[in-house]
């Protein structure tokens, strides 16, 4: 039995509809459910849950409490998939790549456009896929998103088109 950490901080993936404010917010973990929908025979997810916030309201302080996590994490010696807000993602995965050597596991960040259950949601499909790049990667820090890997320091966020795209090589060193 293999095992996976997945370390949720809230964002996108993990937004409600909020009838009372007309608004999507972080109102309660999600990704339980949805890992239960996933049939994952010889995997074991422990599910660590951080904070859950938008991650434009993501401080350096909290990003600190990622890393801290993320160190602890790695002492059993298994690969994480950390969950987080699309907005700031690659600025905790540089933090993280900066900051962490000598990994012996693939640490990957993944997130959603569109919360978890809602129509045409990404949110299951990335966490679908990234439980898969822990499998296939080699050790390093990576996003996971719509179909493609990227190192963290060769990525960038288009806002225009929502989505991921190459980076200039080098970023964040």
């Amino acid at each position: 039995m293999r095992t996976v950490y997945i370390l949720s901080t809230g964002g996108t993936i993990e937004k409600d509809y909020s009838e009372r404010s007309g608004t999507v917010q972080n109102l309660r973990k999600k990704i339980e459910r949805y890992l239960r929908l996933l049939r994952l025979p010889d995997t074991r997810v422990h599910i660590v849950p951080l904070m859950n916030i938008d991650s434009l309201e993501m401080t350096d302080a909290d990003r600190e409490k990622v890393l801290r996590a993320v160190r602890q994490v790695l002492t059993h010696r298994a690969p994480i998939v950390i969950t987080h807000g699309t907005d700031t993602l690659v600025e905790t995965g540089l933090l993280l790549h900066k900051r962490l050597s000598r990994l012996s596991h693939p640490i990957i960040l993944t997130g959603a456009m569109t919360p978890l259950g809602f129509e045409a949601s990404d949110g299951l499909q990335n966490l679908t896929e990234s439980l898969l790049a822990t499998r296939l990667l080699a050790p390093g820090v990576y996003v996971v998103l719509h179909g493609q890997v990227f190192p963290v320091d060769r990525v960038r966020k288009d806002r225009r088109r929502a989505r991921f795209v190459w980076a200039d090589k080098g970023r964040g060193e």
